[in-house]
């Protein structure tokens, strides 16, 4: 009666012959966190400068209304108050909308900046990964040759 070949033995030689290189794993797993960490605080940056933005721009507008609420002498001066907040107001948006912009434009800036450098130390990491790789499965190619 023939023998059944024993496949556990082969195949735990084979994956034994090809090993898996967990350190290239743990650096891609530190490289992703420290991107991680880095583009939270652009992100946590710019949430900080936008809020400080509404919230001097929420000050100076209850200022403002505070001015133009205040009884008036003749019935023009509600008029001038009203054009006067207005007017005012406008100029204020324009300032705090290009405030806003300038912080949008600092994070699209830094996150490139961060995803570029990010990518040169992934593929640098890739390589190097690939080419240990590489030399081990030869090694282990030449070694199964061998036997």
């Amino acid at each position: 009666m023939a023998k059944t070949q024993d496949f556990t033995s082969i195949m735990k030689d084979m994956m034994g012959a090809f090993p898996v290189d967990t350190k290239a794993m743990e650096d891609a797993f530190k490289t992703q966190a420290t991107l991680n960490e880095k583009l939270s605080g652009v992100a946590l940056e710019a949430a900080e400068k936008s809020a400080e933005i509404s919230s001097k721009w929420t000050k100076d507008t209850i200022a403002k209304l505070g001015e133009m609420t205040k009884a008036k002498a003749e019935p023009a001066d509600y008029a001038k108050s009203i054009t006067d907040f207005a007017s005012a107001s406008a100029e204020v948006a324009a300032e705090n909308m290009a405030a806003f912009a300038e912080i949008a434009k600092k994070v699209q800036m830094d996150t490139v900046e961060l995803l570029m450098a990010a990518g040169k130390d992934i593929t640098e990491d890739a390589t190097a990964a690939v080419k240990k790789a590489t030399n081990d499965v030869t090694a282990a190619a030449k070694k199964a040759a061998a036997k």
